[in-house]
């Protein structure tokens, strides 16, 4: 299961965000595509990960020791994560502290991300895209053992 491919999409004023076909298709080989959990990130936008990889992180999470990180790790990520399942025109429902969280209000960009669909506003997007071009053009021999 690889998603790849930027697109620009829109949500509408009740929140839903189309998903595209090419990402619902790698869902649909992937077990149950009914559904995407949806939960904050750390760049200001969103990630969207299919039920089988998230149930993994879950379970990552779960088994670490007690601790601060432990509690943050919960309350950034696992707590706001929200099963967002498709109607029938391919959109899931992002709920209002999820789409205030990252900006969502009208143009979004969904990048696909291996095994997550991170979902950002354009300017959200812009950022972060800038900020990555800054931290690679800093790292020459990262990209290099890429083979790129």
């Amino acid at each position: 299961m690889i998603f790849q491919g930027e697109f620009n999409n829109s949500i509408d004023p009740k929140g839903r965000a189309s998903i595209p076909a090419k990402f619902r298709d790698v869902l649909s080989g992937s077990g149950p595509g009914d559904c995407l959990v949806v939960t904050k990130n750390y760049e200001g936008g969103l990630s969207a990960y299919p039920p089988s990889v998230w149930k993994n992180i879950h379970e990552r999470v779960t088994q670490l020791p007690a601790g601060p990180e432990k509690n943050a790790a919960f309350r950034l990520v696992l707590g706001p994560s929200v099963e967002c399942f498709f109607d029938k025109q391919g959109r899931i429902l992002i709920p209002p502290s999820l789409r205030t969280y990252a900006g969502l209000e009208k143009e979004i960009v969904l990048v696909g991300m291996a095994e997550k669909i991170d979902i950002y506003s354009q300017s959200a997007h812009a950022e972060v895209t800038r900020k990555s071009e800054e931290l690679l053009s800093a790292n020459p021999e990262f990209v290099a053992s890429m083979g790129f």
